[in-house]
């Protein structure tokens, strides 16, 4: 990051296509979020309360951090909305800049008819000193981004969310979770620490947005688990009745099967229809 260059000509913004800028009707004079102030994909510049930042390719941990955010958010994003790494938003008439990861609506605003704003915004900090970090959080927050977290990678890891009361950042205890309309399920803050953890968040997120394989494996072992009562109990159990058993994918029916294994005096019994 190089915030050493010129300052920025804000004379003329607005994007090429649109000639000046435009504004959101019923939200002050904000410009639209894709009216930028810079070329997106073609320089690095960021424009934040009208200084040139140039960003920098990432050091470790930065790197690494900033993939791992990404993997784990976008697991959690909820049906309707959509998750998307540095994306470039006009906060206001003097900053165009990105946060690391954010989630939004799909769709179409049908207020501005262009994309929704960020909801939620995450930033992974390493080298950007504090100022930096939350000059870009109380402009996102004016902008409407509802809620802000840093994750920490210097010094004390530790995840941070913005608190527009006390103009600060909220340190977040490890066992916390994240809870938003946003997230299919909530976001332990340990997920955006730790590896081992983040793995267990992602499945935890599958499972509950009821992703196929995960259901697939989570009735193979119900099935295997009736099998292995079955055994245990002395109960014979057909090669046909066996694989009946393994291939029901109807987690009720399983349950249900689980329940009979235990008292059941034969396999018929257990997967009789009633």
């Amino acid at each position: 990051m190089n915030e050493n260059r010129p300052p920025y000509s804000l004379k003329a913004p607005g994007s090429p296509s649109s000639g000046s800028p435009r504004h959101l009707p019923g939200r002050d004079s904000f410009p639209d979020v894709d009216d930028h102030l810079v070329q997106p994909e073609i320089t690095r510049d960021e424009i934040i309360g009208g200084q040139r930042v140039v960003l920098s390719p990432a050091h470790e941990p930065h790197a690494t951090q900033h993939t791992e955010l990404d993997y784990v958010v976008r697991a959690h994003v909820a049906p309707g909305y959509g998750a998307a790494t540095d994306l470039l938003t006009r906060h206001d008439e003097e900053s165009d800049f990105a946060s690391d990861t954010c989630v939004r609506k799909k769709g179409v605003d049908p207020e501005t008819s262009g994309r929704y704003l960020e909801e939620i915004a995450f930033e992974v900090v390493s080298e950007q000193n504090e100022r930096y970090v939350t000059e870009k959080a109380l402009r996102m927050h004016r902008r409407g981004v509802r809620r802000i977290f840093t994750v920490w990678v210097k010094g004390p890891w530790r995840v941070c969310e913005w608190s527009p009361e006390s103009q600060s950042w909220r340190p977040l205890e490890a066992g916390a979770r994240i809870e938003d309309p946003c997230l299919v399920t909530p976001l332990a803050v340990a997920a955006l620490l730790d590896a081992a953890a983040a793995d267990n968040a992602v499945v935890e997120a599958l499972a509950a947005k009821g992703n196929p394989e995960i259901q697939r494996r989570e009735a193979v072992v119900e099935a295997e688990a009736i099998l292995k009562v079955l055994e245990a109990r002395g109960i014979a159990v057909s090669v046909d009745q066996r694989q009946e058993i393994l291939i029901c994918q109807d987690r009720d029916r399983l349950d249900q099967w689980l329940r009979r294994a235990v008292v059941a005096s034969s396999a018929g019994e257990v997967i009789s229809e009633p």
